[in-house]
């Protein structure tokens, strides 16, 4: 049995939905970063990193979303998988740049829209990360410009990944009218019936 350490509410949702993609069974190690799970020793020996996700599969330990993605879409195919070394240099390259370029600006928003306490919030930090948002939500706008998906014609891991960064987006209200390509993709992700799985585990 699989087992996924974490909860929803968190960067596990993207390893969830993977393996809701690929069908697979799985169990949710309950692991809460709010409540001080990270840093208990047991878990600490799972992810010496403290942080969640961390997936277990078999006498494999993995930690990083993105690399748990990566495995999981790799080992058990589902047509999730690039099918050349030029597309999984691709899915590769989009996946880091998920994490290098277009997520810190969201979460700094998130941050300071929803988690700190009113008092604490900084809305000159929101706004320079909307500012800052704009030039990977064009860099993405441009790639899907003419097809429908990150590396062709259907989903794949890459486009998982991705989504489930640049979705954050909405949730502190960051303008995507100027990208029509990068909505309608997200529209089609986000319709993914394993979406909707993964978010009422």
């Amino acid at each position: 049995m699989i087992k996924l350490y974490g909860v929803p509410q968190s960067r596990a949702m993207r390893a969830l939905w993977m393996l809701e993609e690929l069908g697979l069974s799985y169990e949710i190690v309950k692991v809460n970063f709010a409540t001080g799970d990270t840093r208990k020793p047991e878990y600490l020996r799972i992810n010496p990193n403290g942080h969640i996700p961390a997936l277990q599969d078999g006498d494999l330990v993995i930690w990083e979303s993105m690399a748990i993605n990566l495995y999981l879409a790799r080992k058990y195919d589902k047509g999730l998988w690039p099918k050349t070394v030029e597309a999984e240099g691709r899915t590769f390259q989009w996946s880091f740049w998920a994490m290098t370029e277009a997520e810190e600006p969201l979460i700094t928003a998130i941050v300071n829209r929803l988690f700190l306490a009113e008092a604490q919030r900084d809305e000159k930090k929101v706004a320079d990360a909307a500012e800052r948002f704009k030039k990977p939500l064009a860099v993405l706008d441009s790639a899907l410009a003419g097809r429908p998906y990150l590396i062709g014609e259907a989903f794949t891991v890459a486009d998982l990944n991705v989504c489930s960064v640049v979705s954050l987006a909405s949730m502190v209200g960051f303008d995507l009218s100027g990208a029509p390509n990068v909505q309608a993709w997200l529209g089609r992700c986000l319709a993914r019936p394993a979406l909707a799985r993964a978010q009422s585990a």
